[in-house]
């Protein structure tokens, strides 16, 4: 059989018919890029002080997928949001580098969300909420700072003290100590030197933190279920008293400092001027329309803190110490409310004693057990809430520490006065230390924090999956922190000495 041939094309069979396709015009040759890399063998290049490749290049190959695709084959690593200053608390587990804390450093610095250097630390019993703050206290001493624990209910900061050779100052019924809340603190001298005006400012500041206290003090105690009122008339009483045991009424240079007995004597047997000062038509209607407030200062007098906090300053506290702890273990048997008048009490004093401190002087105020204080009820929260607002103004870093958000909703009824006050306490601290919770408090989480459904978790599932592990709120920044305690620090630190010792 005959193979035929290759066949006509479509340009040969159209130039039959007298139809020529046009040329396409040939591409000038381009001339070729130099190399930007050499090739070279598997052995490396061989050349002297050249050696053997270590291994033959690998294929590359693309792929295309979207941006919730990628972490699964590349996690995505984010870099320290953080400037690296302040105390080194541990590893920031989402960036794989460290995580340090400074509060101060924030406040001034404009590229991170912070506005007040204050410190809330929420976490359930054992998972790491005393050993932050002590590993915080520790660590920031090394940057000049010095720590003063308001009140140890359960003597957690003893060793810490004892490490650097400092006494805590125990209270309690029936030891020496005696703090009177009264005190002028570093204001007390100098009122002859100043002008009057000067003298009306630093009375002010005085009269004004004695006032908080006692508002505090009064609307503690209860009748029946409702708090002793403490109103625009209360207060003009409390205050010409005082101003009357001080000397300030009458204009003397140097003022007389005045405890709580001295107040309530002066209420029970007021002078005809006290009674003309406050307007009152005689002294049965002073002594009617003021027995409630008498009364409850009188619980102050005889109460169960009868000889704590009711006489003239008797300890001696070394401000140069790197630390000073209030011990008030001893007042634990006497139940949660004494404590929290307690810790009102130092509160004011400790506040007092920083009224006039020098600049550089900074201060971390340990607050353990605050919740107790703020069960009192609404004037002891607004006591606690005007510490957290004068923080920058004293150069101090006051330090919460509560079990959980939820602690904050007990204060009062839903809705009253004393919640509304203590959830705006959130506002007043920017950083928050959220440790280890149950899924129980979940939605306490999301509905008095803001948190999301991811930074919950971390919160109920991660954290508590080890002690130290937290989720550090600075401003609206969140951030996975894993505390990393020396030895000597968990030594420190370690606060189950009496489970241990009962096993």
């Amino acid at each position: 059989m005959r193979q035929r041939g290759p066949g006509r094309d479509v340009a040969r069979l159209l130039a039959d018919f007298g139809h020529d396709l046009p040329a396409t015009p040939a591409e000038p040759a381009q001339a070729k890029e130099p190399r930007l890399f050499t090739r070279a063998s598997r052995r490396g290049p061989r050349r002297a002080g050249r050696g053997w490749a270590a291994s033959p290049g690998a294929p590359v190959s693309s792929w295309r997928m979207t941006s919730d695709q990628v972490p699964v084959l590349w996690p995505l690593i984010a870099t320290p949001g953080l400037p690296p200053t302040g105390a080194q608390m541990g590893i920031d587990v989402l960036s794989g580098g460290s995580f340090f804390a400074d509060p101060f450093g924030w406040v001034l610095r404009d590229d991170v969300p912070v506005t007040n250097p204050n410190v809330m630390c929420f976490g359930k019993p054992g998972r790491g909420k005393s050993a932050t703050t002590k590993a915080f206290l520790l660590r920031m001493m090394d940057f000049g700072y010095r720590a003063l624990v308001l009140g140890d209910p359960k003597d957690e900061y003893e060793p810490l003290c004892a490490f650097f050779g400092v006494d805590p100052i125990a209270i309690g019924p029936g030891l020496p100590a005696r703090i009177n809340p009264l005190s002028f603190g570093p204001l007390a001298g100098g009122w002859d030197t100043l002008d009057r005006q000067g003298a009306h400012t630093r009375a002010g500041i005085v009269f004004g933190r004695w006032l908080t206290l006692i508002r505090g003090l009064v609307g503690s105690q209860r009748v029946g279920a409702t708090p002793v009122p403490f109103g625009p008339v209360e207060e003009q009483v409390v205050k010409a008293a005082l101003r009357a045991l001080t000397g300030y009424a009458t204009g003397a240079t140097h003022l007389v400092e005045t405890t709580i007995p001295a107040l309530w004597h002066q209420l029970t047997t007021p002078t005809p001027q006290l009674i003309e000062e406050c307007r009152y038509a005689s002294t049965r209607q002073f002594l009617d329309e003021s027995r409630l407030l008498r009364d409850a200062l009188g619980q102050l007098v005889d109460g169960a803190l009868a000889g704590l906090f009711d006489t003239h300053t008797t300890i001696d506290m070394d401000w140069d110490a790197p630390i000073a702890s209030l011990s008030l273990s001893r007042l634990m048997p006497l139940g949660d409310e004494a404590v929290g008048i307690a810790l009102t009490c130092l509160s004011s004093w400790g506040r007092g004693m920083r009224e006039n401190a020098r600049s550089g002087d900074l201060r971390i105020n340990v607050r353990d057990e605050v919740w107790k204080q703020m069960r009192l009820g609404p004037e002891a929260v607004k006591s606690f809430d005007q510490d957290l607002r004068l923080s920058r103004a004293a150069g101090d870093i006051q330090w919460a520490n509560a079990h959980k958000p939820a602690d904050l909703l007990s204060v009062g009824d839903a809705g009253s006065q004393a919640v509304t006050i203590a959830k705006d306490l959130l506002h007043l601290t920017d950083v928050k230390i959220l440790h280890g919770q149950d899924h129980g408090v979940a939605a306490d989480l999301e509905d008095l924090l803001g948190l999301g459904p991811i930074a919950r978790d971390v919160v109920t599932r991660w954290a508590m999956q080890g002690k130290g592990r937290a989720l550090w709120c600075v401003g609206d920044q969140q951030y996975k922190v894993q505390t990393v305690l020396h030895p000597l620090e968990a030594h420190l630190t370690f606060t189950n000495d009496a489970i241990t010792g009962a096993a």
